[in-house]
């Protein structure tokens, strides 16, 4: 259920930032956001993490800047992927990930759904 729930603030999320960067970035269906939400939850525990392990010299040279390119180049796998998914290029790709994470933490902010904190702490 958690899981279900967190896509759909994901999909909405989608939708709502591409309204916002139209013509650039588009969204055919709600059913293509939940696509989108979905391989954007597969490719942050599958892909994101190896490309942050490999890419952790440049990461610490930027003092973490890198870890934006990362997302960048997520969101255009996803495009890729996804039919009902456009985005215009790697920019673009850059300033969706930066609004969809803000725009997400404000959903579930309004939504009383955070991710919890562990209640089972061992100092």
């Amino acid at each position: 259920m958690n899981f279900i729930v967190r896509l759909v603030i994901s999909a909405v999320a989608v939708i709502m930032t591409s309204y916002l960067l139209e013509p650039h970035v588009a969204v055919d269906s709600f059913f293509s956001a939940l696509v989108v939400a979905a391989f954007l939850a597969l490719l942050n525990v599958t892909i994101k993490p190896l490309l942050i392990l490999f890419t952790i010299p440049i990461t610490l040279m930027t003092l973490g800047l890198f870890l934006l390119v990362i997302n960048a180049l997520v969101i255009g796998l996803v495009d890729s992927v996804v039919s009902g998914f456009t985005v215009n290029g790697f920019w673009w790709a850059l300033l969706f990930s930066l609004i969809l994470s803000a725009i997400t933490s404000i959903l579930e902010g309004i939504s009383g759904f955070r991710k919890e904190e562990p209640t089972n702490r061992h100092y």
